[in-house]
């Protein structure tokens, strides 16, 4: 009887067990993001006499992850930053927008040194990106392709939500002309690199946690 009681106290512990697992991969299938930061636009080309300030706000980064494996997945994301000239430049304000498709690894496996809680994500991919200054240059708008590499550092606060910062860089894979023939005032088709601060919360498993 003694022995019957053991075993079963031992299939419970173990079905737990199991089940914490399962529902720890389940909510890191899926992820939504969302962060706020700054940002730096690095001119590849000749802008004239057209500089921006060093610090930009905002950035705003949104997308979604998707694992694979416990280290292997995807995300798409969608990232808008708004930056304007330095004080010995000609006045000018810029937005720019980025869609990029990128490959994720977690590192995980590799830092275990790490606590429990953190995580190192790092992603890369191509995307596009949308340049249009404002004001009396709008017309100068331009759109080109870019590659983005980035890191994130995750910091669990529950099994559903983490806060996290990403630190990325936005190469611009476009030509040293902008445009032919060549138009006067501010336009852009430059790198960006941007760090941001936010939520990523789960959008699959755990439904009872």
């Amino acid at each position: 009887m003694r022995v019957n009681l053991k075993y079963k106290l031992f299939l419970g512990v173990l079905l737990v067990a199991l089940v914490n697992v399962n529902a720890q991969s389940a909510t890191e299938k899926w992820k939504g993001q969302i962060s706020v930061g700054a940002n730096n636009p690095i001119e590849t080309s000749q802008s004239g006499n057209y500089y921006s300030n060093y610090i930009n706000v905002p950035t705003v980064n949104l997308g979604v992850r998707h694992m694979l494996s416990e280290q292997f997945g995807g995300k798409l994301d969608v990232g808008f930053s708004r930056s304007s000239n330095s004080a010995n430049s000609p006045e000018f304000k810029l937005n720019y927008t980025r869609v990029n498709v990128q490959a994720v690894y977690n590192f995980s496996k590799l830092l275990r040194f790490l606590p429990e809680r953190i995580m190192v994500i790092g992603h890369a991919g191509p995307g596009v990106a949308f340049s249009k200054p404002l004001g009396n240059f709008s017309q100068n708008t331009y759109t080109y392709l870019n590659a983005l590499g980035g890191l994130e550092f995750h910091y669990g606060l529950s099994r559903t939500i983490s806060m996290y910062s990403d630190l990325g860089y936005v190469m611009a894979l476009s030509g040293t002309e902008k445009y032919n023939p060549v138009v006067d005032g501010f336009s852009f088709n430059g790198d960006l690199i941007y760090i941001s601060f936010g939520i990523s919360f789960s959008l699959s498993g755990c439904q009872y946690c």
